[in-house]
């Protein structure tokens, strides 16, 4: 039995990049703003060490909600191995070193979109953004596109991971753990 959290997520996420036909490190962020009203939206896992670490706009509803609670909890579901991993912690957010080194691995017209979008605002429509889109190409023609100061990332902490595996007839296998000090407690959930 694997006894450590973020190496048992480790192992499973590389069977679900081997099995999953799109983004298996996709994952459901869920939030509560500050008046309790709680929100969910597909983001993507772009890092995982002692935390899961995901990138947003600044002004977004989801960064928002963060900087109410600084709490957050995260699920993956890998549908073709049956498998799904929950996440609860506290949040924190990436530092500008770590925001920058993974600003710069993403292609071009994504650099340039997180300059024009802004995220969770209305839209009057798909023209303002594509005009915001072509001023913003225009500004950094012939330069690197730096990122800007509105976009950076959040570290998940867990406090528990369940992993949850199908089960026939409904008699699923769930291993809760749950954070004690600097390890972890190991306990299984009734299905």
């Amino acid at each position: 039995m694997q006894t450590d959290p973020h190496a048992l997520f480790d192992r499973w996420l590389s069977e679900a990049e081997a099995s999953e036909p799109n983004d298996p490190n996709a994952m459901a962020l869920a939030t509560v703003n500050a008046s309790g009203q709680p929100s969910v939206r597909m983001v993507l896992l772009k890092g995982h060490d002692d935390g899961f670490v995901f990138y947003t706009n600044q002004t977004s509803r989801k960064a928002d909600d963060l900087a109410a609670t600084m709490r957050a909890g995260l699920l993956f579901h890998w549908k073709t191995l049956r498998r799904q991993v929950r996440v609860e912690g506290p949040v924190t957010p990436v530092t500008d070193a770590e925001a920058d080194a993974y600003f710069a691995t993403r292609g071009r017209l994504s650099r340039l979109g997180a300059w024009a979008s802004d995220q969770s605002s209305l839209l009057p429509d798909r023209a303002t953004l594509e005009a915001r889109l072509a001023e913003v190409t225009a500004r950094f023609e012939g330069s690197d596109v730096v990122r800007p100061a509105h976009w950076s990332g959040y570290r998940v902490t867990p406090g528990t991971i369940e992993f949850w595996e199908d089960g026939d007839y409904r008699l699923h296998n769930r291993r809760l753990f749950t954070r004690n000090g600097d390890g972890w407690t190991e306990g299984l959930l009734y299905p």
